[in-house]
């Protein structure tokens, strides 16, 4: 639980021991401390389904597109490969960040493209940098036809960002790890399931069925990869760690 003291500037984490903490407003534990019931919150009301990109609706935390976006600023990969396509507004991001550095391209992939969205996507002012798949993400024919869109010697980053299970992303590192080239990174997207079980919306065995463990299991068998926080390329505060919704989700090839 979770107490905030506005008029004296103090923020209390009671442990569910007895035990608790306080910590003045203006410091990072403070920070963290509130940004976790915040994020909890946000959860809980559906914050993320309030945004859009470009007029395509993006369901993502703010705080994980502009974090993600430093990190496609330094790797300038030449594809994108994302799995899970929604509305399209994520794919549309990653493209505007394209255009604007006038360089690159996003492969897009879903079992299921919705007609509406496709439509809507493909009459987008950005559908020159987007190519869609539809098809499985954990199947290998789905790969191939991946494959089939990237030219020799391309860079590639590979967001995962479908079904959220601990087998299927476990299927998509082992099938899409061999992708991202040394350098870049492949971004496992939604970790933060492993602490919202019990929380509107979610399942029970999200303890242990998340993106997290299937993590934690890849990074045990695939030396090539590491875990490894991008860092804030500026940071003129206090902030420690990120507002994130992907905990332990950027895997970067040695």
């Amino acid at each position: 639980m979770l107490t905030i003291d506005e008029a004296h500037g103090r923020v209390t984490v009671h442990h569910a021991d007895g035990t608790a903490e306080e910590h003045a407003l203006d410091t990072p534990e403070a920070f963290e401390a509130v940004s976790a019931a915040w994020l909890r919150c946000g959860w809980d009301v559906k914050y993320v389904y309030g945004f859009t990109w470009m007029g395509r609706p993006v369901i993502q935390l703010p705080e994980d597109m502009i974090r993600i976006q430093e990190v496609i600023w330094r790797v300038r990969p030449d594809v994108i490969v994302e799995t899970g396509v929604a509305h399209g507004g994520s794919l549309v991001f990653y493209a505007s960040l394209f255009e604007a550095m006038d360089h690159g391209r996003v492969i897009g992939i879903d079992i299921e493209i919705r007609r509406h969205n496709r439509i809507a996507i493909e009459a987008h002012p950005l559908a020159s940098r987007i190519t869609l798949i539809q098809g499985s993400s954990a199947a290998p024919g789905t790969l191939a036809a991946v494959r089939h869109g990237i030219a020799p010697g391309e860079s590639v980053l590979v967001v995962l960002d479908s079904n959220h299970s601990r087998a299927h992303v476990a299927a998509e590192l082992d099938l899409f790890a061999p992708l991202v080239t040394p350098g870049s990174y492949i971004v496992a997207c939604d970790g933060i399931m492993a602490q919202l079980a019990g929380a509107p919306r979610t399942a029970p065995d999200w303890t242990w069925n998340n993106p997290v463990a299937a993590v934690d299991a890849f990074l045990a068998h695939n030396p090539d990869f590491v875990l490894e926080e991008p860092g804030f390329p500026f940071n003129e505060g206090a902030v420690r760690s990120r507002v994130t919704y992907w905990p332990k989700c950027f895997l970067k090839r040695r």
